[in-house]
């Protein structure tokens, strides 16, 4: 019958392949026994024979505990893991306290973290390789930590293996599906590693620190554009003033609001040296309609934790319209800036992509453009801190906090003149150019590996050389 799949293995085999007795159908699928079969004809490691120290999970400290929290130190979890690319959207950092309770997985550049758990096999197997800006850094309990030792095998070639077909698909293999999709730390050590010359290796390495610079000038772009707009957003604001008077008369009259965040000093510091009659409302265009997935079309989906600092989005899940969540209710368009309206979140602003044209987002993101403003310069106006400050003035609520359409109107946008908004738009669009061309890059050293696997090293590395010569 179409689409029925049938094996059949003998119990005196299941207790000689599988040290845990596999009995699920899942690991005996003929994509998965194929795929076990390629990668144990060929010269391998198994991952646990190639690390500095044993693979394992991290924990999550007592959220009860608030001195675990507040610090500096990057809390990872499975949303920041995506697809050979970690986010900087982090919902917590640890404190110095809270990293020491779960210091056997303090992340260092060169480790490589991985997904173990997830409600879909699409979360599971996400792999990235941890960089010195990602640190200081953890991982909670969804995640494992692989450290290689560098005198066998490097890092930047095992990272781009997990991320291809064979090193992804083995991970899925060995995956367990119960209630939620899953791996423990000893069927994440048994992962299949095709063995390859050194040689091989550094030619992946070399691909992947160029992708890793370019990213880095993708950065200091976007740092530019920030500068140009800096003298017309940059206030003197004494942030440690918190003490003011105000009328109750006349202040719940005009605002309607009685908590003591609202009426700092800062915020009225802010916006008097902004100085600007213009408004989001009065130069913007807001686009908050719902829109209704078809059920069995495929979109693009943005969610905060797909954002990230400078701008970008990042890998967004495609799901079936009736796959998604009822959040998912935005349809963004080529040109549109998102950005988050939940507190905690307000620097999730993102410019919308020709990549990225007719996606969905959340809807806890304002969809918005202007005649007056190109997206660029609206981009960098709401990553600006006197922007940040004055949006987490005007949030409010009880369990989710955030800002109102109707706050969100009123927002100051300083003009800007046309001159100005050009070179501001020059040094984005050229920051997402080398971001773009940075994750090609890193494609082509999956690919080359991949390549390596199904033929061989030298027709591999010739492949990526001639790639490598169009950036």
């Amino acid at each position: 019958m179409d689409g029925l799949e049938c094996s059949e293995i003998r119990w005196s085999e299941i207790k000689e392949q599988t040290s845990n007795y596999r009995l699920d159908s899942h690991y005996y699928e003929k994509k998965y026994v194929a795929l076990n079969q390629k990668l144990l004809s060929s010269p391998h490691w198994l991952l646990r024979d190639i690390v500095l120290k044993p693979i394992q999970t991290g924990h999550t400290p007592s959220m009860s505990n608030s001195s675990y929290y507040g610090g500096k130190i990057a809390f990872i979890k499975t949303d920041n893991l995506r697809t050979n690319h970690i986010t900087n959207s982090f919902n917590h950092f640890l404190s110095d306290e809270g990293n020491r309770e779960i210091s056997r997985t303090e992340l260092r550049e060169g480790d490589i973290i991985t997904t173990i758990i997830g409600a879909t096999e699409d979360v599971i197997a996400r792999t990235a390789l941890v960089l010195e800006e990602h640190l200081p850094a953890n991982i909670n309990q969804n995640i494992v930590q692989i450290r290689v030792n560098e005198s066998i095998v490097l890092p930047e070639y095992v990272n781009s293996y997990l991320n291809g077909i064979y090193g992804r698909n083995y991970l899925r293999y060995l995956s367990r599906q119960t209630e939620q999709v899953n791996l423990n730390c000893q069927e994440v050590s048994s992962v299949v590693v095709p063995k390859v010359s050194m040689n091989f290796q550094n030619s992946i390495r070399e691909c992947v620190i160029k992708a890793y610079h370019l990213q880095q000038d993708s950065k200091r772009e976007f740092e530019i554009a920030d500068k140009l707009l800096e003298g017309i957003v940059n206030v003197d604001v004494d942030y440690s003033s918190s003490i003011t008077s105000k009328s109750l008369k006349s202040s719940l009259k005009a605002s309607g609001r009685l908590d003591a965040e609202y009426y700092q000093p800062k915020y009225d510091m802010i916006e008097n040296q902004l100085n600007s009659s213009n408004t989001v409302g009065s130069t913007c265009k807001i686009y908050d309609n719902n829109y209704i997935p078809i059920d069995n079309s495929i979109y693009q989906y943005i969610e905060l934790s797909n954002v990230d600092t400078f701008g970008g989005i990042s890998t967004p899940d495609k799901m079936l319209g009736k796959e998604l969540p009822t959040r998912a209710r935005r349809f963004v368009k080529e040109g549109q800036v998102i950005i988050s309206s939940i507190e905690g979140s307000l620097q999730s602003c993102a410019l919308i992509t020709k990549e990225l044209d007719s996606s969905l987002c959340s809807t806890g993101f304002y969809v918005i453009d202007s005649d007056e403003y190109n997206s660029e310069t609206l981009l960098i106006f709401f990553k600006s801190k006197p922007i940040q400050m004055l949006m987490k003035k005007r949030c409010s609520g009880t369990i989710l906090t955030a800002i109102s359409k109707e706050e969100f109107f009123k927002m100051p946008l300083p003009y800007v003149d046309s001159k100005t908004q050009k070179k501001i738009a020059e040094k984005v669009q050229k920051s997402f150019k080398l971001r773009k061309e940075s994750k090609q890059m890193l494609e082509c050293a999956v690919k080359a590996v991949e390549m390596a696997i199904e033929s061989d090293e030298n027709t591999a590395i010739m492949w990526l050389e001639q790639e490598l010569e169009v950036f």
